[in-house]
């Protein structure tokens, strides 16, 4: 069972709610996989795509991705609504993350919230898109569940790759040197077109 502990503080008074704040990192890829290759498979055949547009509309996808991972971490993970639960609020978002840096069960995004905001860019995606939304939103899962990853590699994992190198530099400066600054995780792209590097 994962329960509060000195390494994963309790974050709610339900037990309930509290165990479903922490998740194992393997449980991310064992539900967004499945997703990515459905959406991938149903735009090839369902939607009547062939590969060479489905890849070209994943590829878009998953670059789409690394900007909203950008300017939600930037944005809405780093916010402190000025109202008197803004705090618990900011806490509850991402301040558990930067108060408990190696806390394991708290560096992917629980499924619960990851599939309701997945639904809600999927519509929004889909508005825009039409058909052509499933492999667009494939590449855009497969975008998420890199960064979700990446998040978790960079923590806990001892790196040798120069790419992850200076990806988990790029992460723990915003942890620790760089506050208000360095916000892409699974990539610095972001960082260096909108000067937050």
């Amino acid at each position: 069972m994962l329960r509060a502990s000195p390494d994963s503080p309790r974050m709610f008074e339900s037990d309930f709610i509290d165990f479903f704040s922490r998740v194992p990192a393997l449980v991310i890829p064992a539900i967004f996989v499945p997703i990515i290759v459905a959406l991938f498979g149903w735009g090839m055949t369902g939607a009547g795509l062939g590969v060479a547009a489905s890849i070209g509309l994943a590829v878009a996808g998953f670059f789409v991705w690394t900007l909203a991972e950008y300017w939600l971490h930037r944005t809405l993970f780093h916010w402190v609504p000025p109202f008197s639960w803004g705090p618990r609020f900011h806490y509850i978002m991402h301040g558990v993350h930067h108060d408990w840096v190696n806390d394991k069960y708290r560096l992917v995004m629980p499924p619960a919230a990851s599939l309701g905001l997945g639904v809600v860019f999927f519509a929004a995606w889909y508005a825009v898109l039409g058909a052509w939304v499933f492999p667009f939103f494939a590449g855009h899962v497969a975008g998420y569940l890199t960064y979700d990853m990446t998040h978790y590699y960079v923590h806990h994992f001892k790196v040798t790759n120069t790419v992850m190198k200076r990806l988990k530099a790029h992460h723990m400066n915003h942890h620790h040197n760089k506050d208000g600054r360095k916000f892409g995780v699974s990539t610095t792209l972001w960082d260096h077109v909108f000067r937050t590097y």
